[in-house]
């Protein structure tokens, strides 16, 4: 088997560029022995509020848990419907099945991959409590719509961040637009642990406060639990590796933005399908995703090359046999179908060179067509 010199992400090449730095982090919280809700989680909660200009917001265990959380702290549950977009991971689904509520998938726009305003207006029913769009693949989903949308009708709004770390929109972080923004730090994210970590932005100090204690098994003081909570909290450990990293984040993003570019250029002159960023934003670009319609041919012809490629996400959730019950039939959302039958991923991290940008485009060009 050919080995993969470029992989998707190159985790052991950003590893080395900041070693000391995470090896300090740790080293401190092993000195400390304080591992839960200790120096280095406050430290990073911190950071992060600042780096995304919100003042309201909790560590957590995972970016599902963060979702799950966000969505009870706001009241979502049982014999509720929440509109998102079936173009995405399972959990963001998943997550409002954990809290009893049932999801109500809506079409994505062709351009940017994210919830089509007028599908999702389209979905709103009396059962209705929350829209929650994703920001898929670190590109911005139409906030000012949605938005406008959610307070026609009186609906929370819930932002899938999980892959949108320091992604804009006029000049606003993602995540901390809505009444809750919810952030997975899985370590093959922009910021990624090494393990798993998430991060629940909210817009009302008095919500933090619910999130806070269904974190940490609904408890104020040590012994008193006056809610039924989870065991969700970020650990020391992975806090102090996400700070480390933090640092280095700004500059790897606008590397991602170069790259991403440079892609752009390259494919759209030979007539591929790209992401289309909408006017006023500024993609994290998490993944760099092409259209093509021969996707398995150009991922093995690439691979032969020693070239990682992926797709996200093949099996859309309205056709996930867990959701089989909610009756989406073949075609009910033609262009998240379309979508999930085209993209394909290339390789993008920021320590990728411009060099193997430009090898992975001849690799490409070389056997893709749109």
């Amino acid at each position: 088997m050919t080995e993969i010199s470029i992989p998707l992400v190159n985790l052991h090449r950003q590893f080395l560029e900041v070693k000391d730095e995470i090896e300090r982090g740790i080293a401190a919280v092993l000195a400390s022995q304080k591992f839960i809700k200790g120096p280095a989680v406050r430290s990073f909660e911190t950071a992060w509020l600042a780096a995304i200009g919100a003042r309201h917001g909790s560590g957590c265990s995972n970016g599902t848990a963060a979702l799950s959380i966000a969505l009870e702290a706001l009241g979502i549950g049982p014999g509720d419907e929440v509109v998102t977009s079936a173009h995405t991971f399972f959990a963001t689904g998943e997550a409002i099945r954990h809290v009893g509520a049932t999801p109500v998938f809506a079409d994505i726009e062709r351009a940017s991959y994210t919830l089509d305003p007028t599908a999702v207006e389209a979905a709103i029913t009396p059962r209705t409590r929350a829209i929650l769009p994703v920001h898929i693949y670190g590109a911005a989903a139409d906030m000012d719509t949605l938005s406008a949308i959610a307070a026609r009708h009186g609906l929370k709004v819930v932002e899938d961040a999980a892959q949108a770390h320091l992604a804009t929109l006029n000049g606003r972080f993602l995540g901390a637009l809505g009444d809750a923004g919810c952030f997975s730090f899985y370590p093959g994210k922009n910021l990624g642990a090494y393990g798993d970590a998430g991060f629940i932005v909210v817009r009302d100090a008095t919500v933090v406060d619910r999130v806070s204690r269904l974190i940490d098994h609904g408890r104020r003081s040590k012994y008193v639990h006056d809610i039924v909570g989870y065991n969700h909290r970020m650990d020391d450990l992975q806090a102090a590796v996400l700070e480390a990293k933090l640092a280095h984040l700004p500059a790897w993003t606008t590397r991602r933005r170069s790259l991403a570019a440079l892609y752009d250029e390259r494919l759209k002159a030979h007539g591929f399908k790209v992401l289309e960023p909408r006017a006023g934003s500024l993609p994290a670009y998490h993944l760099y995703v092409v259209e093509t319609s021969n996707r398995e041919d150009a991922m093995e012809a690439m691979r032969r090359q020693g070239i990682d490629t992926g797709v996200h996400y093949p099996v859309p959730l309205h056709r996930q046999p867990a959701f089989d019950g909610l009756g989406y039939g073949t075609g009910s959302l033609p262009v998240t179908e379309t979508a999930a039958d085209r993209v394909m991923s290339l390789p993008l991290c920021g320590s990728l060179t411009e060099d193997e940008a430009h090898r992975v485009c001849d690799a490409f060009l070389g056997t893709a067509r749109p």
